[in-house]
Order: C-alpha cells, then sequence, then structure tokens
C-alpha cells in the first residue's frame, strides 16, 4: 500500500510538471510565454500573448493534468483509502504545476490544475466552483479574482455536505490547502489590484 501512495504521488506530480502552457506557446508561435505579460505559464498568459485556441487548449490540458491523477490514485488504491488518494495524487500535480522539476522548479498558479482534480472527485462540485469562478471574471474583468473567488467557494460548498455525511472529509481538506496554495501564488496579482496595476480581461501583454 506505501509504495502504491509513492506512486501515484510521483505520477501526480511528473504529469503536473508538465508545462503545456510553454510547450503550446513554442509549437504555436514560437515564443517563450514566461518573456511575455505576467510570465506565467498558464491559460491568461497564453491566451493573451499566444491567442484564443492556444489558451483554451492550455486550459483544457492543465485541468486534465489534475483530473487525470485524481482519477488514477483512486483507481489504484481503491476501496476505503479511495478518497484520500485521489486528494493525494491531485496535490501533488498541483504542486508539480506550481514547482515543475521541467521548469526548474518554477510554474504557473495551480488554478486549473486544482478546478481539474476537485472535477475529478466530485464532477458536480468541481463544475459549480469553476462556474463561479468564471462568472467572477466576466463580472470583474479581473481573472486573477474569479480564479481565486471560484477556488474559495470550494469551502463553503463542500462543508455542509461533509457535515452531512455527503462528502468525504478528504474533498474538503483539498479545497482548503489548494485555496492557500492559489491565495499565495497571487499574492503579486494582490499586490496589483491593491494598485490598481492588475491587467484585466483582454488586455494584452507586453515582453518583459
Amino acid at each position: 500500500m506505501a509504495s502504491d501512495f509513492v506512486l501515484i504521488i510521483l505520477a501526480g506530480y511528473l504529469i503536473g510538471a508538465i508545462p503545456f502552457g510553454l510547450i503550446i506557446g513554442k509549437l504555436v508561435r514560437g515564443i517563450d510565454v514566461r518573456e511575455y505579460g505576467s510570465g506565467n505559464i498558464g491559460f491568461t498568459n497564453v491566451l493573451r500573448n499566444v491567442g484564443p485556441g492556444a489558451g483554451i487548449a492550455t486550459l483544457i490540458l492543465d485541468i486534465g493534468k489534475g483530473a487525470f491523477p485524481a482519477w488514477l490514485g483512486g483507481a489504484i488504491i481503491g476501496g476505503d483509502d479511495m478518497a484520500i488518494a485521489q486528494v493525494v495524487a491531485a496535490m501533488a500535480a498541483v504542486i508539480g504545476h506550481n514547482w515543475s522539476i521541467y521548469l526548474k522548479f518554477k510554474g504557473g498558479k495551480g488554478v486549473d490544475t486544482s478546478v481539474g482534480g476537485l472535477i475529478a472527485m466530485s464532477p458536480l462540485i468541481g463544475l459549480a466552483c469553476m462556474a463561479i469562478g468564471i462568472t467572477v471574471i466576466f463580472t470583474t474583468r479581473y481573472v486573477s479574482v474569479g480564479s481565486m473567488s471560484g477556488s474559495f467557494s470550494s469551502i463553503p460548498i463542500l462543508a455542509p455536505l461533509v457535515i452531512m455525511g455527503k462528502q468525504p472529509v478528504e474533498y474538503l481538506l483539498y479545497g482548503v490547502v489548494a485555496t492557500i496554495l492559489i491565495v499565495f501564488r497571487h499574492r503579486d496579482n494582490i499586490a496589483n489590484l491593491r494598485a490598481g496595476t492588475e491587467r484585466k480581461l483582454g488586455q494584452k501583454g507586453e515582453k518583459r
């Protein structure tokens, strides 16, 4: 059993660490997205600097690299430990995305990978959080605000369901830890929001 957990943690990390945004930027436009805009390898920076198609592809792949490890962890471990296996594998993927071994332990902010993990664990809750995030993005025009709001929404959604025994407590712990990591990775965006310099949706990035 211990070896199985080591396997899913390693697999989750290595899958999560794949920098799809960077790869797509180089394939589509021959650019390193880390040299443009925020320097991030995620959906928003790819959308701004490579294009809508590339941004959507990055979004789907980053969600997938959170969802697949969560599914794989549950499939390998199963039984009474399935929920914790899903959480451990998904969190490993998020850590891989944020601190990728392929990028000298640098990376993205983990939003799409985090929601992918939650979608694999509980599809309706994951999609609800994603819908909240998208709504906030289009209301405020700030992707960072929507990203943090969507992640945080997992906590009030999951908490009562855990209390009622409808969802495992491990999923709530995942929501809490993922939200903390996402807010931490958005600390520069928070500073920009306070200073009034945060880019809104639709604004182009500039070469760094």
